[in-house]
């Protein structure tokens, strides 16, 4: 009789687990960018992570490579085909579509979803990842575009970064389509060109050149000396509004097929991790998907392993901080009852608290409170639950303060 074959530990390829510490640092990213957002304006929504599979495949929804390619697909119980969500645009196009006439514009909306796409696991890019979405539905004005791009700036400030370590460019869908128009590019001719555009900076310079002379464009057609209209006024506007490393990139043009405008990216400068943060422009037409009179809107996105990333690469990850600030070691068995007395008064009283079941050595369990990160331990023993008296220990420092049973919550709450 051979022995059970064991299930491996490794979870699904392109997929993450997270351990405590690691959902610690996703908590952080979701927490700052919560707090630069709404002290903008900005309101949070969620949707189901399932959508019907032709929300992506209709004309404008989507890429074809994402469509056809990337999309996790299949048929649910009551053979309709379902699809996990690749990105958020199409859902909250879907969403403002469904009560229009009840929402009042212009919106100023947010969302953290969980996304997933079918695609060769590389750093930054996962299969499954965390997406901030940030959108401004309802607005023709370049003003929204340049607070859009003015948002992304601040989530970046607040996560540590200057201005130095990222580059915001800004390009415009309107200079590529009178490119095209002038040159009388056919539809195929056309999208060749902006597949190409967007493949640029992944391209040797001759190959970009020779490929785009192959459809009857030279490249200097592509480097006007001027930024085109929509840009300049946006770059005007961000300055205006303190942003000073933004400029104008003609090859940013951005893959999706429903912007409209102006789109922009920002760039990490750094060496070793030189890509795309956050990327996104103006769609306003992509809502005719589901309705014939049209709601402009632009908005930008940017995933949590490239903000993880960038900020490993400057050493400006958050140290990891449990929410439990005090461990209550046991002495021994008798002392359980006063440990779990002296546990609750103290989360009554406002503190994170973790009680050891007092089933291993003391010095065992003041091993897993350092294992556990927590700061500080409190050993009861009969001593101590006789003459309510309580020695706390900073487990970093090694240093120890004495306190009586009621001031112990008051110390915890005192502390930063």
């Amino acid at each position: 009789m051979t022995k059970k074959e064991k299930l491996s530990t490794e979870p699904y390829k392109g997929v993450r687990d997270f351990f405590p510490k690691d959902q610690a640092l996703l908590n952080y990213l979701f927490m700052t960018f919560r707090t630069t957002l709404e002290r903008y304006g900005y309101v949070e929504y969620s949707a189901s992570i399932l959508e019907p599979a032709e929300l992506y495949r209709a004309k404008g929804a989507e890429n074809e490579e994402v469509a056809q390619t990337q999309t996790y697909t299949f048929l649910d119980r009551g053979e309709r085909e379902v699809t996990l969500r690749p990105e958020m645009t199409p859902t909250v196009a879907r969403m403002v579509a469904t009560r229009r006439r009840e929402l009042g514009f212009p919106l100023r909306w947010y969302s953290i979803p969980n996304c997933f796409r079918y695609e060769r696991p590389q750093r930054g890019r996962l299969r499954e990842f965390w997406q901030l979405n940030i959108d401004i539905l309802g607005s023709k004005s370049l003003a929204a575009d340049a607070e859009v791009i003015e948002v992304s700036h601040a989530i970046m400030l607040a996560l540590g970064a200057t201005e130095s370590d990222f580059t915001i460019k800004i390009g415009s869908r309107n200079f590529l389509n009178h490119v095209i128009e002038t040159l009388g590019l056919d539809e195929e001719a056309g999208k060749k060109l902006r597949v190409l555009l967007d493949r640029r900076a992944k391209m040797l310079a001759d190959d970009f050149v020779r490929d785009i002379q192959a459809i009857g464009v030279a490249s200097e057609m592509l480097a006007p000396e001027t930024p085109p209209e929509d840009v300049s006024t946006v770059l005007t506007m961000l300055k205006e509004r303190g942003v000073t490393n933004a400029v104008f990139d003609p090859s940013i043009i951005r893959g999706f097929d429903y912007y409209t405008g102006v789109v922009f990216e920002l760039f990490d400068n750094h060496p070793d991790n030189n890509r795309s943060l956050f990327g996104g422009g103006r769609y306003d037409n992509l809502l005719a998907l589901f309705d014939d009179e049209q709601v402009p809107a632009v908005g930008t996105a940017a995933g949590d392993e490239v903000l993880r990333n960038f900020l490993e690469v400057r050493n400006l990850l958050p140290p990891y901080l449990p929410p439990t600030k005090l461990y209550l070691a046991v002495a021994s068995d008798t002392s359980l009852r006063g440990a779990e007395v002296l546990a609750r008064t103290l989360r009554l009283g406002g503190v994170a608290v973790a009680l050891d079941f007092g089933e291993k050595k003391l010095a065992d369990q003041i091993k897993t409170a350092s294992k556990h990160n927590i700061p500080y331990l409190l050993v009861v023993g009969a001593d101590e639950i006789a003459s309510n008296t309580y020695t706390v220990r900073d487990l970093e420092t090694g240093s120890e303060q004495k306190f009586s049973g009621e001031d112990l919550a008051h110390f915890f709450n005192t502390l930063s």
